[in-house]
């Protein structure tokens, strides 16, 4: 043989050495990643989830490449060991079969019979299939193991993202409930099933798979031969497969037995759980398929030794049939036969099982419900002794007010707040009040198109927290800050860390304490007054990322974020830090990626610092008897359509705690994790797990107990558990004669109508001695079509208030829940209809107009419902905002609504006493709304005597008549033109409309006066 030319001998040592190195490039890419990742989390403090993680997951991979490498090696070597020596002269000489062609009378060639072809493409098959074999021949040692191992990778792949599953089944607790059918524990179904499920699930897998392997290794050595009369096999091919079908029949007669405990965990009915015919056909009879698999099991392993097939083919005949008849015919007859007929009669039992178990798996299980038999009448002095809610009733919508936060209090572009605004409490002049705050962060996206040097150095960080009252505005409508200005100090805090680095809305990076003194690089934030002029700058201090001063560091975070800067540029100094994964809730979601984190955390300023609480829960889909939640589904409301708030992930639970309180400082984003829930075997599973991550809620200061609130996506989850299972009695859940639904939020105007979310107010529930920081809800019928009442049928309060002033104290009444349920008969309106009467007042529709003219947009606020007067109580603000890029909102007017009264005015107070008789009997702050007057005296505007009437009107005096004066004018000359029309007096319609007119122009100038 000549030898290769050296051209070619060069080409192919170059094509050889890219190859390595291009491997090499790879694995040096790949170990850059997880050396960052280590140093991320040891930075943090958190090296041992990341290392658990993964070596579990290593180990699963392991494992799982073992479970299928081993047996189909094993499968393989024995097809191979006992292959038929006479293989390779199983195929005739293709002459042998082969015909003359014949041809008909006109001399056509006639087809050759069908059995002539099959015989002639069976030689050529078997001729094929020789030259295949003489070419494995020499492959097949190599074969033995490398297809087995491929196989086994690229199946074990899948295993690893059971990492949780397995940690939970050898880290498992007791939850101390049995379920009511076999009298477990509920842990065995939540972290011992799911484990054997997966287990046999894999081991069927391996079967199979090395079957296959079997099969076609034994096809091509011999051991089955397709022949003219047939397929015929070896004696060694026949044991081989024996052994494999008994350890599959095996295997499937343990999932069998495994299937009588899933069946109460099932979700494929109309009440989760096993039912009557459950109980009574599928669990019985799955037992009994799991003796008879044994049995024809043990049946393949007698052929295999004597090779006597008679008795396990009529075992697997007898095996399907069986599983046929008794597992589905049976329990169809039993199902339609003796339970459809007598459905409810046979079905209560186990339907008690789902409301108990559901309830049980949502924490509805102590909720506190009582009958409210609200009343519709307004009368005067109703809100007598109830101060402590009204005054503190929310007139500050934290979805409208953004922009008013970003025009009064952003003063530099590169700073913004976020959409949806947080509510909290916060002692001011020692009184606890409701208030609305945000963090002023950076935005990223002013800078999105400047150099490398100011999006990742430079501008690093935002700049305090600004707050406002809740239920106070500004004589202008504007909101009355508590916590405001450059410096971000106010009642609220004046001596706390105001840098904002880790938040909702931060840089991918930021390269960080490089500098100081006068090189320091970092933009602090603009200079207040009798400061140097410029903005101030600032270097970082704190430990808040991996340090990046050493070359390899650099170049594995210029790998990672693709950035030659990071490597070259002389700005990245032996102190640098590089910040990342900065959100707060992604942040808490990688230290602890076996909770489900809340999407909405929100800032509080804690002993000195700014720190992000999150909600943290867990959660499981495996508690028996448990309806499932979708819990994006459950958590989706006109919030978050809007995009002002997220929902939780496209998961399915039946079970769900807040197990856990996280905070991530706004400063240095070290992270802490509370164990909230101490009594959750779940979260006790995972503390086994990573013993030291989590601290009891024991530790926290009675500053941070102050600003924990209930979790507003739990809460969703619950009331949308609650629609149905409100119910405590099966038969009412049986009928469906009592379903509730969320109402729609009705202050959307949306094609696709989004439910209202639940909102954070102080409310002092009826019966209550005091007023408590509340997540609320409310509930009407289920809206079948649209003739269904919109009428108030419960209202839910869950109560938020954890702090009792003492370091690690939690208030026992944390999160109690109270549900009041109101006659099936009743006439309250529901948000829907109360929005309708608001909507279709003749006085507001008027005023609304006004509020309207020129370029201006009137914004409804949030529809807030509450629990007083004996009676629900409706509170709407009602904004304005004019046109332009730096217009904003500003309170105007306050809806107020009882039973179908209805109280438009501009302040909350005024509202009130138009609703109840011109006295509310409430004490409201004069603030709490735009005082007119008082926004007049500011002016510089003479104030409007609003009792001041006068029949004569001209346009000389609109300036001292009343708004309200003009406004009742404006309607009089409305309903007086529509009856004019009515009757056909053109003559009287026209004098109406001129006198309508009129007044409206009087209104418009009244109006502006007053501003």
């Amino acid at each position: 043989m000549r030898p290769a030319p050296s051209g070619k001998r060069k080409n192919n040592t170059l094509t050889l050495t890219l190859i390595i190195v291009g491997i090499l490039i790879a694995l040096f890419v790949f170990a850059t990643q997880v050396y960052t990742e280590v140093l991320w989390f040891n930075q943090l403090g958190f090296g041992n989830v990341f290392v658990t993680e993964n070596l579990v997951k290593i180990v699963l991979f392991c494992v799982g490449t073992l479970l299928i490498a081993l047996p189909l090696w094993a499968s393989i070597r024995y097809a191979l060991k006992h292959a038929d020596p006479q293989a390779q002269t199983t195929s005739r000489p293709r002459t042998t079969h082969q015909r003359p062609q014949q041809f008909d009378a006109q001399g056509n060639p006639i087809p050759q019979r069908p059995q002539d072809s099959f015989v002639e493409l069976q030689d050529m098959f078997n001729q094929n299939l020789n030259r295949y074999r003489k070419a494995g021949d020499s492959l097949s040692k190599t074969l033995t193991w490398v297809v087995p191992l491929i196989v086994g990778v690229f199946l074990a792949s899948s295993l690893m993202t059971q990492w949780k599953t397995v940690l939970l089944f050898f880290n498992g607790v007791d939850f101390g409930q049995t379920d009511p059918e076999f009298n477990k524990d509920i842990g065995f179904y939540v972290f011992n099933l799911p484990f054997w499920n997966l287990l046999t699930g894999f081991l069927s897998s391996a079967i199979v798979i090395s079957a296959i392997g079997a099969i076609v290794v034994h096809y091509f050595n011999g051991g089955i031969k397709v022949l003219d009369r047939g397929v015929e096999t070896t004696r060694h091919f026949k044991r081989h497969i024996a052994v494999l079908i008994a350890l599959f029949i095996v295997v499937r007669g343990v999932r069998y037995w495994l299937e009588r405990y899933t069946a109460i965990q099932s979700q494929s009915g109309r009440w989760a759980g096993a039912m009557y015919t459950d109980v009574n056909a599928i669990i019985p009879t799955r037992a009994i398929l799991a003796v008879a698999a044994v049995l024809v099991a043990a049946l393949f392993i007698y052929a295999a030794v004597s090779h006597q097939w008679r008795l396990p083919l009529i075992g697997t005949a007898v095996l399907l049939i069986t599983s046929l008849v008794v597992g589905g015919i049976y329990p169809w007859i039993v199902q339609r036969f003796q339970v459809t007929p007598n459905e409810q009669a046979y079905e209560n039992e186990y339907i008690q099982r789902n409301i108990d178990m559901t309830r049980a798996a949502y924490g509805l299980d102590k909720i506190e419900t009582s009958d409210y038999d609200a009343t519709t009448n307004a009368a005067s002095g109703a809100l007598k002794g109830q101060s402590e809610t009204v005054s503190n009733i929310r007139l500050l919508d934290p979805n409208v007010v953004s922009d008013a936060f970003a025009q009064l209090q952003q003063f530099r572009p590169y700073y913004r707040f976020e959409d949806n605004l947080a509510v909290d409490r916060y002692e001011i002049d020692g009184e606890v009040q409701d208030t609305v705050l945000a963090a002023r962060e950076l935005n990223p996206q002013q800078n999105a198109d400047s150099s490398w040097l100011n999006q990742h150095v430079v501008y690093t960080h935002g700049y305090g927290v600004i707050a406002a009252s809740g239920n106070q505005v500004e004589s202008d409508g504007k909101p009355k800050f508590t916590q405001s200005g450059i410096t971000a100090t106010g009642d609220i805090s004046k001596d706390y860390e105001p840098r904002i680095y880790f938040g909702q809305s931060s840089p991918d990076y930021s390269i960080v304490g490089g500098g100081e003194g006068d090189e320091a690089l970092e933009l602090d934030r603009p200079q207040t007054a009798g400061d140097e002029k410029g903005d101030a700058k600032y270097t970082f201090t704190g430990n808040g990322g991996p340090s990046i001063g050493n070359a390899l560091s650099r170049l594995a975070y210029a790998i990672k974020f693709q950035s030659t800067d990071i490597l070259l540029s002389d700005v990245v100094r032996d102190n640098s830090q590089i910040l990342y994964n900065r959100n707060p809730s992604e942040r808490v979601e990688k230290v602890a990626p076996y909770l489900t984190v809340d999407g909405n955390p929100y800032p509080a300023i804690v002993d000195g610092q700014v720190q992000w609480i999150v909600d943290a829960y867990t959660t499981s889909d495996q508690y028996p008897y448990s309806e499932n939640s979708q819990l994006d589904a459950a958590t989706s409301d006109s919030e978050t359509a809007a995009g002002v708030a997220q929902a939780l992930p496209q998961d399915e639970v039946n079970y769900i705690r807040n197990s856990v309180k996280a905070t991530v400082n706004a400063y240095d984003g070290s992270v802490t994790l509370y164990a909230w829930d101490e009594e959750d075997p779940v979260l006790q599973a995972w503390q086994k797990v990573f013993p030291n991550n989590l601290k009891s809620y024991k530790e926290m200061s009675s500053e941070l107990l102050d600003h924990v609130r209930y979790p507003q996506d739990m809460f969703k989850v619950q009331r949308e558990m609650l629609n149905t299972h409100h119910v405590t009695d099966a038969s009412s859940l049986y009928a469906g004669d009592d379903v509730w639904a969320t109402p729609n939020d009705p202050t959307v105007e949306s094609e696709t109508p989004q439910p209202l979310p639940p909102y954070y107010l102080s409310l002092q529930m009826p019966d209550e001695k005091k007023a408590a920081f509340s997540l609320t809800t409310s509930f009407i019928p289920q809206q079948s079509d649209s003739n269904t009442r919109n009428v108030m049928y419960g209202f839910l309060a869950a109560n938020g208030d954890a702090g009792t002033g003492k370091d690690g104290e939690r208030s026992a009444d944390y999160g109690k829940l109270k549900l009041l349920e109101m006659p099936r008969s009743s006439v309250v309106p529901g948000p829907g209809q109360a929005q309708n009467n608001f909507n279709s007042d003749a006085d507001v529709s008027t005023e609304l107009n006004l509020l309207r003219r020129g370029a201006s947009t009137v914004i409804n606020g949030n529809l807030l419902t509450l629990p007083v007067g004996d009676g629900i109580l409706y509170v709407q603000p009602v904004y304005v905002q004019s046109s332009g890029d730096s217009a904003y909102p500003t309170l105007r007017r306050v809806l107020v609504s009882f039973g179908d009264k209805v109280g438009f005015a501009p302040t909350l107070d005024e509202a009130l006493n138009e609703v109840f008789g011109g006295d509310s009997g409430a004490n409201v702050a004069a603030d709490s709304g735009v005082d007119e007057k008082k926004a007049a005296a500011e002016t510089g505007t003479e104030s409007v005597d609003e009792n001041k009437s006068d029949s004569n009107d001209s346009a000389s005096s609109a300036d001292t008549r009343s708004l309200q004066q003009a406004l009742d004018d404006a309607n009089t000359a409305m309903k007086d033109a529509d009856a004019a029309m009515k009757k056909g007096d053109w003559a009287a319609y026209g004098e109406a409309q001129k006198r309508l007119q009129e007044a409206l122009d009087r209104a418009i100038e009244a109006d502006g006066a007053n501003k």
